[in-house]
């Protein structure tokens, strides 16, 4: 307030002053006379002091055309100067205007205006590392791949667009199946930005499906050192990297070399069951079944699994039913209530013939988790405590439509696998194999649900001349039968279907 009242007073007070300045020149007698040629003024002294404030502005407004003059001398020369700089600026804001429309074409999903919008963007511009991004994007989505490529290809003569470039052509080979040439795109994309996230999880999943196996850990290096992967997840799936190295080693003859690298993934990862199975195979192999046994105790403590029970039973080949049963008792120790634990006992007890324990064992795993194998497993256990061979047949029509347990599960698309791999075989997502249940329905079988009873085929065949063969039994009955599904192959039906004695069942299953 104090400030508009200073203000007012400043006004009023200049009004006085140029008020007082005026009378003052008119009650001066004193005149001003100026000779021009034949012409002669007398002038006032109000008078002199317009006429001089006109001719200020006159030489004022001839400095200005003059400077005007000038400049459209320059323009037309083509030298930059303010009139230049006026279209330029209203060019650029035409250009950025069609930037924009063709960037919400784009986005709107019409390929074709925003390449025109694109087009006119770079006439007006001529700023190709924005408008040809604009373009490539806008010819992918019309469907113009000519055009898109042409355009990927011109990002890569410019070092700030060499990058989306290569990126660009990169997923290009991709989406036409072409992985070895976007397996080198992705490697360039890599070394121009190793922190980019998606082009590393690109080149890791590309090295893992061409079993670039060293590529892919160095890769998984970056991403832990660019901080785009937690320091557990690198652990896990750097022992996967290893595990599938050292896979590839005992393929090419190299024992030495696969027990080093099998021991390395178990070291980083004790709880990666297919990991602690190679590194229990390479310590037998290497005279130490000590180590052998810790690495699977502790795998099995972890995740109870049948390749580990298995991998236990090679330790000891040649032992006796009886002995094996004592030497697994220890085993698993600390896991008796989990459903894998109780049938690999049932298993035990069967070729130990000691069938009550067998029952025992089992429990009621085939009511509460009813799974092929624990239905077979009773139905074992029904035929060597002497039960009726309805009974037998019964268990065994049941275990033809039950669900098969726990198997390797792509969790990225539910894909059932008959082994663990480092690389999901339908989706190529790699590290996503996860021993659980299978969707309902899906019959597919591992290894060892194929096999059932793992563990006592091979005590089976070691005394399969103490074992008495019974005839099979013909199933001759006027209730319908269980429905046979389409997707159970005919040679696992009359597996199940032959009734021999508990150990030849075993041994058919």
């Amino acid at each position: 307030m104090l400030w508009s009242l200073f203000k007012i007073i400043l006004f009023v007070v200049l009004v006085a002053a140029l008020a007082f300045g005026a009378g003052m020149l008119i009650e001066t007698d004193a005149a001003l006379r100026v000779a021009f040629g034949g012409w002669e003024f007398t002038l006032k002294p109000l008078q002199a002091v317009i006429v001089g404030a006109l001719l200020l502005v006159a030489v004022w407004l001839f400095i200005k055309l003059l400077g005007l003059l000038l400049a459209v001398i320059k323009f037309i020369s083509g030298d930059e100067t303010a009139i230049s700089r006026y279209f330029n600026r209203n060019r650029e804001r035409r250009g950025f205007k069609a930037l924009a429309d063709g960037m919400m074409a784009l986005a709107s999903g019409d390929g074709r205006e925003a390449i025109a919008k694109a087009t006119k963007a770079q006439r007006l511009l001529n700023r190709p590392e924005l408008t040809n991004l604009l373009t490539a994007q806008a010819a992918e989505l019309a469907g113009d791949r000519r055009k898109a490529t042409e355009t990927y290809k011109a990002l890569l003569q410019d070092d700030r667009t060499r990058f989306v470039g290569v990126r660009g052509l990169m997923k290009q080979k991709l989406a036409d199946g072409d992985k070895d040439t976007a397996l080198q795109l992705a490697k360039k994309a890599f070394a121009l930005k190793p922190a980019h996230e998606d082009t590393q999880d690109v080149l890791l999943r590309l090295q893992a499906e061409h079993a670039d196996w060293a590529g892919a850990r160095r890769t998984l290096s970056a991403k832990l050192k660019h901080g785009s992967l937690t320091r557990d997840v690198h652990k896990r799936r750097d022992a996967v990297l290893a595990l599938s190295e050292a896979k590839d080693v005992l393929d090419d003859g190299k024992s030495i070399e696969a027990r080093e690298a099998a021991i390395e993934a178990n070291r980083l990862s004790p709880d990666l069951i297919p990991a602690a199975v190679m590194a229990a195979r390479g310590y037998v192999e290497n005279g130490k079944p000590r180590y052998a046994n810790r690495v699977l105790k502790k795998a099995w403590a972890a995740r109870p699994h049948p390749d580990l029970a298995a991998a236990f039973a090679a330790i000891e080949p040649d032992e006796t039913p009886t002995q094996r049963l004592a030497r697994f008792t220890k085993f698993v120790a600390g896991t008796e209530g989990d459903s894998e634990t109780r049938m690999l006992l049932t298993e035990l007890h069967i070729a130990a013939e000691d069938f009550p324990a067998a029952r025992k064992a089992l429990g009621d795993l085939p009511e509460t988790e009813p799974t092929a194998r624990s239905l077979t497993l009773m139905a074992a256990v029904e035929r060597g405590s002497g039960s009726d061979d309805a009974v037998v047949r019964g268990w065994l029509a049941r275990a033809l439509t039950a669900p098969r347990g726990p198997q390797w599960i792509c969790d990225n698309c539910g894909t059932v696998h008959a082994e663990w791999g480092p690389v999901c075989s339908n989706c190529s997502a790699f590290d996503t194999l996860a021993w659980k249940e299978a969707p309902a329905g899906d019959l597919a079988l591992t290894n060892n649900a194929a096999g059932m009873l793992p563990l006592i085929v091979g005590a089976l065949e070691h005394h399969e001349e103490e074992i008495e063969e019974v005839e099979p039994v013909e199933v001759i009955t006027d209730e319908p039968g269980p429905e046979v599904r389409p997707d159970v192959p005919p040679e696992e039906v009359d597996e199940v279907e032959t009734t021999d004695t508990p150990e030849d069942e075993v041994k058919s299953a």
